[in-house]
């Protein structure tokens, strides 16, 4: 990347008011910092979009990202697989994701077809897709407009098409799900966050990164029509998903 990437120090000072959390130029500047140390297995969830896309892309198919951010799905494809193995559409609302994503792709894959927009995922009207990504993404939109967003996804895959939804969830169970949180807060104290920042974080993010149990997940793709979803991935509270459209 041409720009540098900074550590994540956006909440290590004391706020008299913690703001909610946006996708700002702060946030954009440290951003690969700050997903490596907040969110388990991203690393691992990246680095099977390539094998997932031989298995289920057809050759030369057309993926959207969406919630796309910096990115980094599209290289972790670019990196896997060669340029006439499929067309790739990254999308986010965030003006300062879209520019940086844009220049990273141009520059570390100059040989692939890949586009980066501005848009409103609830809006955008989708080309036909064979694979769609929807990491981390969905938790950022108000739980009421989740269901028609996963249906209008549903229409845009072709037959035999996939969709992976990476989220973070919360258990059913009140005590498991504690016993999780705790675990992902020591998970941010090994990572280098400090008690204030993880308190600060969670202060921003509240009401703003609303998760849904996995079996809400489950429940919403069979309700958009997908014929089978199964969870491929869990690490303490985030969990990625694969749904299949019928061929």
């Amino acid at each position: 990347m041409s720009n540098a990437s900074y550590r994540d120090g956006i909440f290590s000072t004391p706020l008299d008011r913690v703001a909610r959390f946006s996708f700002d130029e702060r946030v954009v500047a440290c951003f690969p910092d700050m997903i490596r140390r907040s969110v388990p297995g991203y690393g691992q969830i990246l680095a099977m979009l390539g094998p997932l896309a031989q298995r289920h892309l057809r050759h030369g198919g057309h993926v959207h990202d969406l919630g796309c951010s910096l990115g980094a799905a599209g290289l972790a494809l670019a990196g896997q697989l060669p340029p006439d193995a499929f067309r790739y559409t990254g999308i986010d609302l965030s003006p300062a994701m879209v520019e940086r994503a844009s220049q990273t792709l141009r520059e570390e894959c100059p040989a692939h077809d890949m586009t980066v927009i501005e848009d409103d995922i609830r809006r955008h009207a989708f080309e036909a897709s064979g694979m769609i990504l929807l990491n981390f993404t969905l938790q950022f939109l108000a739980p009421e407009d989740r269901d028609s967003v996963i249906a209008r996804l549903y229409e845009a895959l072709e037959p035999g098409g996939v969709l992976i939804l990476s989220e973070k969830i919360v258990a059913d169970d009140e005590q498991d799900n504690a016993w999780l949180v705790e675990r992902y807060h020591d998970f941010k104290r090994a990572n280098g966050y400090s008690d204030l920042e993880i308190s600060q974080k969670r202060t921003a993010l509240e009401n703003v990164l609303v998760p849904d149990t996995l079996a809400a997940h489950h429940a919403r793709l069979a309700d958009a029509g997908f014929s089978r979803s199964l969870t491929w991935f869990q690490y303490l509270n985030f969990a990625a998903l694969i749904a299949f459209k019928e061929a």
